[in-house]
């Protein structure tokens, strides 16, 4: 069989719609049956419904430490955007290539399985994992299954690499994320009689006024890391829906809202804060409406991720990459769970850029899957050369 380039490899894998709503399976098995044609054999993880998978394969001697490769399968939805290309045919033009997932982060896994070839011809004194995963785009929640079961393992890796797109500089660290639905229950009337009601959006107000002054002296008084490029930890409010019309005061207001926290600070804290505000309103409310109520839900959340600057997986990626600086992201990745549930030293390293990650027309340069290329086929010399005593 004749070796595919990353680009050839990234080509068949943006042809596979893996939105995260969709399955991952014809992208799983079209993997699996890639690896299993140079001898390596993988395990799937799945999920609960049997509809989607983590992959994890392993090349080199199984029984002694070795590094990761970390990315996710699952992709952000093409609905509502504007593409100019078919955002599942991977289309050349200059040096950027379009495709859904091309940078987030499809452009990551085609690299780790162009490398498989280089990797299964050398006697491996380090083994090398592939552990893809699912639904890190709705929190990052597909691969604690695939984490649980490396738990139980008896050898556990030296260090991961998540391959999410930094532009293939070294990334140590990224903010905690907790995700809420504040869903706020009224009673509604006729607005003429407003007073007789409990207006849910209102209340509901009330307490997005309340992130905003966390997000104030979070800004102005919270932590500071200055590695960040926000340095300090923040409070948003996304998405209200609430009322049906002016002459209607509403019963019902739900709204979506989000804490990304620095590692070091308690995330958890600042939910109890805004559940401690609901409970002192609610009272209020029910003096008139004894039904209604507050409810706070935690959709998503995942992690921070905080790797010391002197770690080995820092300085020997800094060496691979040529790059000797390193930085820290708002965005969240797997990383964080890696180092969280697994206890692994991780840092972020891939191609591609992220503020290309969600766009119509996303993409990634094909200069960024060459340094990609060439940062594997370094890392597979590496794992190639006999640890040191």
């Amino acid at each position: 069989m004749q070796d595919l380039s990353s680009r050839e490899i990234l080509a068949q894998l943006v042809a596979f719609d893996t939105t995260s709503y969709k399955s991952n399976l014809g992208l799983v098995e079209h993997v699996r049956a890639y690896l299993a044609s140079y001898g390596v054999e993988s395990r799937l993880v799945m999920d609960a419904m049997g509809q989607k998978a983590n992959l994890w394969a392993t090349i080199g001697p199984a029984d002694k430490p070795g590094v990761i490769l970390s990315g996710h399968t699952d992709t952000v939805p093409v609905d509502g955007q504007d593409w100019s290309t078919d955002p599942f045919t991977l289309t050349a033009r200059d040096d950027r290539l379009y495709g859904r997932g091309s940078c987030d982060m499809k452009g990551f896994l085609a690299c780790c399985l162009a490398a498989v070839p280089a990797l299964v011809s050398r006697d491996l004194a380090r083994p090398v994992h592939l552990a893809f995963s699912y639904d890190e785009e709705v929190g990052c929640v597909g691969v604690i299954g695939l984490l649980e079961m490396l738990q139980t393992e008896e050898t556990h890796p030296l260090m991961c690499i998540v391959g999410e797109p930094t532009l293939m500089k070294v990334v140590t660290g990224h903010k905690a994320k907790r995700s809420m639905r504040v869903t706020v229950t009224g009673r509604g009337c006729h607005s003429s009689l407003a007073p007789q009601g409990v207006n849910a959006v209102d209340y509901a107000a009330r307490l997005i006024v309340r992130m905003q002054d966390i997000a104030s002296r979070l800004a102005l008084a919270g932590g500071q890391d200055l590695d960040y490029d926000i340095p300090h930890s923040t409070a948003h409010t996304g998405v209200v829906k609430g009322g049906t019309a002016l002459n209607i005061v509403p019963d019902s207001c739900v709204f979506d809202c989000e804490f990304r926290v620095l590692p070091n600070e308690d995330a958890d804290t600042l939910v109890q804060e805004l559940r401690d505000y609901a409970d002192e309103l609610v009272p209020q409310m029910q003096r008139i409406a004894p039904e209604a109520g507050i409810e706070i839900e935690v959709f998503a959340q995942f992690p921070g991720l905080d790797t010391a600057p002197d770690a080995d997986v820092v300085a020997l990626t800094k060496r691979l990459t040529g790059n000797n600086g390193h930085s820290k992201v708002a965005f969240g990745t797997e990383g964080g769970r890696f180092s969280e549930l697994l206890g692994v030293p991780t840092v972020i390293c891939g191609p591609g850029s992220i503020s290309q990650a969600h766009k119509p027309d996303e993409f990634v340069a094909q200069s960024q899957l060459d340094l990609c290329d060439e940062f594997l086929a370094q890392r597979s010399e590496w794992v190639a050369s006999p640890p040191a005593s």
